[in-house]
């Protein structure tokens, strides 16, 4: 077990999320391919449940370890892919909302990033 580092985790989500605009781009790519069939990456919170960190108790007053510690949860697949007579299982509009949500978390995780870098430099500073 290793300590969970902030930035670390930036990095693995901004790494699972490249990973998933490019299998959104290969999906759009061969939205007219006979037989092709959409993929998609596991949640990124279903890869970081499956690490199953534990709380550690530092001080007496602390929540023991008599407490259960969480199961990662099932990911349910939708099935909401239209397929057509060709086989194909691409809907654009789903890959379109799927792209805009790699961007905004994309966003999300440089603002992530942009704090903390301005959160050591104040630390630095004084």
């Amino acid at each position: 077990m290793e300590p969970v580092f902030l930035n670390k985790l930036v990095s693995q989500n901004n790494d699972w999320l490249s990973m998933r605009q490019a299998t959104i781009a290969e999906n759009m790519a061969n939205a007219n391919t006979p037989g092709f069939h959409a993929r998609d990456l596991e949640p990124f919170t279903s890869v970081i449940s499956e690490t199953r960190l534990a709380m550690t108790a530092t001080h007496d007053s602390h929540l023991g370890q008599s407490m259960e510690a969480p199961r990662p949860s099932d990911v349910e697949k939708e099935d909401s892919w239209t397929v057509t007579h060709s086989g194909n299982s691409v809907s654009i509009e789903q890959e379109l909302v799927k792209a805009g949500e790699v961007a905004r978390d994309h966003s999300l995780n440089a603002s992530i990033a942009k704090s903390f870098h301005r959160m050591y430099l104040a630390s630095v500073k004084s």
